[in-house]
């Protein structure tokens, strides 16, 4: 059975283009099941961050199943896909590539640790929704295997931060400091704790949370001892915040110009900072216009991981050494 992966990530397509690809979490096991209904394709895992949305197959012809979800993501697309924001890998190139994004190598901040987790999170849900088989459970088992020992003989992650904590770096370059800054935090996932962790150790004095969830907008306040506010009561509180960090499931925008315009001289125009770490982007980009407002989205954290990447990448070298070495003694690199 040959493997394929098809994608597209930060390296090869602008968010604008990514955000048309992004599947959230609770749909990724239903994602997979459709690519098992392609024929020619046996089974199917999808995995979708922010950074990268790639399709990984198992079919009896590589070429042609590459060939169907190409079309298959067009049919996605709502306008022509440019052929350099995709990339294919085949075989033993799908399974090294695999492991590389298990153990952070493909990342935007090098080394980071979040994906292990996310890729764990597409694997189970194709595994609940039965869309994989004996070859992608080979593969993925021994890409979660590779990253572990990685992570343990290497010091790829050492200094590693993660995209959350990225943002909150580059708030606070932009601030000066986040010592009794005020901050919004909107939505409440796994990224949002970790972007409200990362405030609070760098001094800010008080954090709100949103969600459309109310009961988790309370347990993560609660948990950092901020305070939870209701999803349709969100926009006053701009008033009195200095750093609004986005980062929701929703598939269109959340913050709006007129949201911003309606606070403004309550504000007294007072500088304010969105950092949008959410694919779909939550923050419709005329609110970057606004004067006072200073709007990054997750392709600017670019620039701040290319510090952190620079004192690991002698890292890779050996990374890759293990990669390969595991993956030949599965046969996983065998023509």
């Amino acid at each position: 059975m040959d493997i394929v992966c098809l994608g597209l990530n930060h390296q090869t397509a602008p968010v604008g283009v990514r955000e048309r690809f992004a599947v959230s979490e609770g749909r990724l096991g239903e994602e997979g099941g459709r690519l098992c209904e392609i024929d020619g394709i046996e089974e199917g895992v999808v995995l979708s961050t922010c950074n990268r949305t790639e399709y990984y197959a198992a079919a009896e012809n590589g070429r042609t199943a590459c060939a169907l979800l190409r079309s298959f993501l067009q049919s996605h697309a709502g306008e022509p896909l440019r052929e350099e924001h995709l990339y294919e890998r085949r075989d033993a190139e799908a399974a090294r590539h695999l492991c590389r994004v298990v153990s952070g190598l493909d990342s935007m901040v090098l080394g980071e640790t979040e994906i292990f987790g996310q890729v764990k999170k597409a694997y189970q849900a194709a595994l609940e929704g039965d869309s994989t088989g004996r070859t992608l459970n080979k593969l993925f088992q021994k890409a979660f295997g590779v990253g572990k020992k990685v992570r343990t003989y290497t010091n790829i992650q050492i200094g590693s931060t993660s995209v959350a904590s990225v943002a909150v770096d580059l708030a606070e370059k932009i601030f000066g400091h986040l010592k009794d800054s005020r901050v919004i935090v909107i939505g409440a996932g796994d990224t949002s704790r970790q972007t409200a962790q990362a405030l609070m150790s760098r001094g800010a004095s008080t954090v709100f949370v949103t969600n459309r969830s109310f009961d988790r907008a309370e347990q993560l306040a609660e948990e950092m001892g901020g305070k939870a506010v209701k999803f349709d009561e969100w926009q006053p509180v701009l008033a009195g915040v200095d750093v609004v960090i986005s980062a929701t499931a929703s598939p269109h925008s959340v913050v709006m110009p007129f949201h911003v315009e309606a606070v403004r001289s309550v504000r007294k125009f007072r500088p304010l900072f969105f950092i949008d770490i959410a694919v779909p982007r939550d923050i419709d980009a005329a609110v970057g216009d606004i004067e006072e407002v200073y709007l990054y989205d997750i392709d600017t954290l670019q620039e701040s991981a290319k510090e952190a990447k620079g004192r690991r990448v002698e890292q890779i070298q050996l990374c890759e050494r293990i990669i390969d070495q595991e993956l030949a003694r599965s046969g996983l690199l065998e023509p």
